[in-house]
């Protein structure tokens, strides 16, 4: 049973850091795309950034550019998010997903769409205070 559990969440003042983490199990072959969504109260669910697990190609949503960074280790099938110069607008609940089948257009764009991602983690809370 494939499962994605994400830590590393929690409180900073704006301007700080975070690394999330996102630990995937019960899945085999190492090829597949990862991706961290975050969502907001009151507001849908947004892709922040992915990366394909096998070339290390990664994209970014406008609003994270030149601050976030995502990355991954095969050895320990984990997926990171690393976040820098935080402002309170990335204040959010943020999930990793699994992508094991990505459609055509995914690195069209198609990637920031939840319907392309067959696993969630349970999401981790960031709170950034001004």
């Amino acid at each position: 049973r494939v499962q994605l559990v994400e830590s590393g969440g929690g409180s900073v003042q704006a301007g700080g850091a975070l690394r999330l983490s996102c630990v995937v199990s019960g899945y085999t072959f190492s090829n597949y795309c990862m991706s961290w969504f975050r969502q907001a109260p009151g507001k849908e669910r947004v892709g922040v950034a992915t990366i394909h697990t096998g070339g290390g190609r990664t994209y970014y949503a406008d609003s994270v550019k030149g601050r976030f960074t995502i990355s991954h280790d095969n050895a320990k099938n984990t997926v990171y998010l690393q976040m820098n110069s935080l402002k309170p607008e990335d204040t959010a609940v943020y999930y990793c997903a699994a992508a094991f089948q990505p459609s055509p257009n995914y690195y069209a764009g198609g990637w920031q769409t939840p319907l392309e991602y067959n696993y969630w983690g349970q999401g981790t809370q960031v709170t950034v205070s001004t």
